[in-house]
């Protein structure tokens, strides 16, 4: 055996004998991290492969109904309809976001199906405080407190379990790699092996992964893609919500997400997250505007906020929080430009309550109201939703399931909401909420400025 230091490349696993400050094969800068690895003398032998099987497409037996419902609608959502048998789920997020604590709670309800939960990084002790806590967990769960992936392996195979949970996968190590738990090597061996392991007994296996200080699964960028699903938990730790968010999902959509609250007895369920993030709402405020947004096939009320404030620098301030700050650069230089709004002399703050981060275009005719609505210190009519993406020469462009945005503001009991007049091409239904229908943001503005 003789020691052997390489250099992979944390993006796609590329390896290089010495060190690069860009990698070659995908191009990702500051990539590269140092490895030792054992190089045996005798070199790799190649099994003697089985004849292929071609099979036809329709003689593929295919049944939706084989889906494992976990028993919390909110994480069945994000999966698409509920767990696929044989399939590898990774789950990241920042420590102590809530992790362990979903899985563990899933465990406890699918007890049917007997899960196997893992746990590398806490002892029995630590789970039984936990499932204490919880409450409600199965008193006959399988535990198992390992981190040698070959005996975790092993534990899956001759278990009666159809769901296993490997937490985590940073903490696993295989004989099979000379390196430390968690490097480059490590993960991409473990995870490698308990995929082959999933899709030659058909249980379904989730596995926990860290994020780095980026907000990315540390670990290989290639472990995302072995695996079927990617599940991101996110949410301030300040605030008591956590977002359950797709970013990858071979078996379902990747723009659903699951809303959840933190309490004292473990994640709960929120099911009308729109009366949450509405909840303190104030009709007198000047900079604040409800706007409908849809995350998936969900529709939801939001409050976007805005401050702006004279500055005291040469450069004036530029903030936002939930709400993407390149989308903001854009808006005040659509204002400033179309409807001849001074931000130049303002700092200017944005933040969408509740600690949540949306992505959907259509929230950026609220957060305009609410910038125009701070400037002028000028409330917007109170019980008006507003909806919409805002292009570069001022119009109101066209949003997506329209007609599901205005049920949620008519549940909510919003007196009108303002839409973009080219979404409204067909007859919508009859609804006892006003719509008004918008070409520019100028005409919007002065709809609803007080």
């Amino acid at each position: 055996m003789k020691t052997k230091t390489i250099y992979i490349c944390s993006e796609c696993g590329a390896r290089s004998p010495k060190w690069l400050g860009k990698c070659t094969t995908c191009g990702a800068w500051d990539s590269l991290r140092e490895e030792e690895v054992v190089k045996s003398k005798s070199g790799l032998k190649l099994k003697k492969q089985n004849k292929n099987t071609i099979i036809k497409l329709g003689n593929i037996d295919y049944n939706e109904d084989l889906r494992i419902k976990t028993g919390i609608d909110e994480l069945d959502r994000v999966l698409g309809g509920g767990i696929v048998p044989g399939s590898l789920v990774l789950v990241g997020g920042d420590p102590g976001i809530g992790k362990s604590t979903l899985l563990l709670q899933m465990c406890g309800i699918i007890s049917e199906n007997k899960p196997l939960y893992v746990t590398g990084e806490e002892s029995l002790l630590q789970i039984k405080h936990r499932a204490n806590r919880l409450e409600n967990i199965n008193e006959n769960l399988d535990i198992l407190a390992e981190t040698n992936i070959e005996e975790i392996d092993y534990a899956i195979k001759t278990s009666d379990c159809n769901v296993a949970v490997v937490d985590s996968i940073q903490s696993m190590f295989s004989d099979k790699a000379e390196s430390t738990p968690g490097s480059i090597i490590q993960v991409r061996e473990c995870a490698s092996l308990l995929m082959q392991t999933a899709k030659s007994t058909g249980k379904a296996i989730f596995i926990i992964g860290h994020v780095t200080k980026e907000g990315v699964i540390a670990g290989p960028k290639i472990l995302e893609h072995m695996v079927d699903t990617v599940l991101q938990f996110e949410g301030e730790k300040t605030y008591s919500f956590r977002i359950l968010r797709s970013i990858k999902n071979r078996f379902g959509s990747t723009n659903e997400l699951g809303i959840f609250e933190m309490l004292d007895k473990g994640l709960e369920q929120v099911k009308n997250p729109s009366s949450i993030f509405l909840g303190n709402h104030d009709k007198d405020q000047s900079g604040v505007a409800v706007v409908a947004a849809i995350e998936g096939t969900r529709p939801i009320l939001l409050e976007a906020q805005a401050l702006v404030t004279p500055t005291g620098y040469s450069v004036p301030q530029r903030t936002s929080n939930g709400y993407d700050i390149r989308r903001l650069h854009m808006l005040l230089a659509v204002l400033e430009k179309r409807l001849g709004e001074k931000f130049r002399q303002y700092d200017v703050f944005v933040n969408i309550a509740g600690g949540v981060s949306m992505n959907d275009p259509s929230v950026d005719l609220g957060v305009a109201a609410a910038l125009v609505s701070s400037l002028h210190d000028r409330p917007v009519q109170y019980g008006t939703a507003l909806t919409g993406e805002v292009g570069l020469t001022g119009e109101v462009r066209a949003v997506t399931m329209i007609e599901k945005k205005i049920r949620e503001a008519e549940k909510m009991g919003l007196k009108r909401i303002i839409v973009p007049s080219a979404s409204i091409k067909k007859a919508i239904n009859e609804h006892d909420i006003d719509i008004i229908p918008v070409e520019r943001i100028s005409l919007a503005l002065k709809e609803i400025l007080q």
